[in-house]
């Protein structure tokens, strides 16, 4: 399933919830109705919180079916709530915006190539996954600009043949490039996915919807 959608007039939701299989973690000022559609859409559990005081959830958090890994500012509270659901770990690398800095699903992930030696480790243990550094289409916060699911992943337009040959080996799924959002190309900030749907930026127009479509398999 996929639907249009924005958060609180920004089509570019994907900022504000990170989602796995079975959750999402939402921003805690958006309203129940649009915590509705996405667990509509998604099939998950939505639940609201912050992260770090913020309510740019989806930067600052990574996660997959096996655990999370959020951003080493996170509040104690913050850090609790998470914990109810699923196992939570915090990124002390100083580049501590999980959500833009590491591109996870349950095969493996991929993480900006700046973070050191003890990050990757923390990440591996958090998520479960075997952990590789890499920049993708030349940016190194590969988590911003990729979309991944268990399924597929999408990537911007000019993510290379070998960027996409590393997506493959590491997430063990396929890539297909795209924008979001008429012309977007830091895909994460327009969409909420994972193997079973997507919450798409409405500025996102029907050619971007058909190739996110085919990127995720979301037939």
């Amino acid at each position: 399933m996929m639907r249009l959608s924005r958060y609180s007039g920004n089509p570019n939701l994907g900022v504000y919830a990170s989602v796995s299989e079975s959750y999402a973690f939402i921003a805690s000022d958006l309203g129940d109705d649009y915590v509705a559609e996405v667990e509509q859409t998604l099939g998950v559990r939505g639940i609201k919180t912050s992260v770090a005081g913020s309510f740019v959830v989806g930067s600052l958090m990574a996660m997959n079916s096996n655990g999370a890994i959020v951003s080493g500012l996170a509040e104690e509270t913050e850090i609790n709530r998470i914990s109810e659901f699923l196992p939570v770990a915090l990124l002390s690398d100083n580049m501590n915006a999980a959500g833009n800095n590491i591109l996870v699903n349950d095969n493996g992930a991929i993480i900006n190539p700046d973070m050191d030696d003890s990050s990757l480790r923390e990440v591996e243990d958090a998520l479960g996954v075997e952990c590789v550094r890499a920049s993708i289409a030349g940016i190194k916060t590969v988590g911003a600009i990729c979309v991944a699911t268990n399924k597929g992943v999408a990537v911007p337009p000019d993510t290379t043949d070998a960027d996409i040959r590393l997506i493959q080996e590491v997430l063990k799924v396929e890539a297909v490039r795209t924008t979001l959002n008429h012309g977007c190309r830091t895909l994460s900030a327009c969409v909420l996915a994972n193997s079973k749907g997507a919450v798409v930026g409405d500025m996102t127009t029907p050619i971007e919807m058909g190739k996110l479509e085919d990127a995720l398999v979301l037939y």
